[in-house]
């Protein structure tokens, strides 16, 4: 990768979250324990999916592998910041530094179209329940996850080949605490105007034009099913409920790290924090709370694992 670039920028800086040591070891305690819980939450959505029967359907899948997605997500950032919490040189790589943006915006890009996914699952499902099982068959379910994957990729790559070429000969101080698209590419020695144009088209009007689109979404169906019936419409808004929280959780960051025209440092971690860090926390605890059938799944595994334990 270095080979690409001719840069004499070998190395980024990155922005420490705290100045003082009392506050960096309390970060760091902080950033470790919600990663711990991020691994975990995630990880127990995923083999209960996996182990439980009851499970196998495209709601469980898709939730799933958006777990999966969250801990990936997580991934990118959270470990490299609690190493830099527990060092005073807080430098990347230009090869890192390349690395994480690339995965940033893969793992972004799946995530925002998993939503998608999903909202499509939830208005098949309430609006057309007689269809609902030939339209999200296991083969659908595999074709949406692996073209999420594959938009997910593209996403990342249309705005990775520009930003690789770039010639960076001059400041290096990224100025967060991560390496992002719109932040490093301010850094290169030549006019990027255009390229920052690409990328608030690519990362910011798409996450909000599919925000919208994902609300509207979730009104019409509730909508429809106040036409059908107004009993069924507290059950269906407390499902999807859960599902407008995390829209709103991964997107509500995303239009403003990409869009806003006037972003201050500490708003800027701030959303950061809460895309990398509270979100993908907050995901498992948001479905396994508002959701009955995983709430006795997670149970019925938590049984198993103790009845294996007292075997052995």
């Amino acid at each position: 990768m270095d080979q690409v670039n001719d840069s004499v920028v070998t190395e980024f800086v990155l922005l420490g979250l705290a100045q003082s040591l009392e506050m960096q070891f309390f970060l760091l305690l902080f950033f470790s324990l919600f990663y711990v819980g991020i691994i975990l939450g995630n990880l127990f959505i995923v083999l209960t999916v996996i182990f439980d029967p009851h499970l196998h359907s495209p709601m469980y899948i898709l939730l799933a592998n958006l777990s999966l997605i969250d801990l990936s997500l997580s991934s990118t950032t959270v470990p490299r910041l609690i190493y830099d919490l527990s060092t005073e040189c807080k430098v990347i790589s230009f090869r890192n530094c390349m690395i994480q943006m690339f995965f940033i915006h893969v793992t972004g890009g799946v995530e925002m179209v998993l939503l998608i996914v999903m909202a499509y699952d939830r208005y098949t499902a309430i609006c057309r329940p007689l269809h609902y099982l030939t339209i999200m068959n296991p083969k659908m379910c595999v074709l949406l996850v692996v073209a999420a994957w594959v938009i997910g990729v593209i996403h990342a790559m249309s705005q990775f080949v520009f930003v690789i070429n770039l010639p960076f000969c001059g400041p290096n101080n990224v100025g967060s605490f991560y390496c992002d698209f719109p932040r490093v590419i301010k850094l290169a020695c030549m006019d990027t105007y255009g390229l920052e144009f690409v990328v608030t088209a690519n990362s910011g009007f798409i996450s909000m034009g599919t925000f919208f689109f994902l609300i509207v979404s979730y009104i019409f169906i509730l909508v429809t099913v106040r036409r059908r019936s107004s009993n069924d419409l507290s059950k269906a808004f407390f499902t999807l409920s859960a599902h407008m929280t995390v829209v709103v959780l991964f997107f509500a960051p995303c239009i403003f790290l990409y869009v806003w025209p006037f972003p201050t440092k500490s708003l800027d971690k701030f959303f950061a924090i809460v895309n990398f860090v509270v979100t993908p926390v907050l995901n498992p605890a948001i479905y396994t709370l508002r959701n009955k059938d995983m709430k006795v799944a997670m149970r019925r595994l938590s049984q198993q694992i103790l009845n294996s334990r007292e075997m052995t």
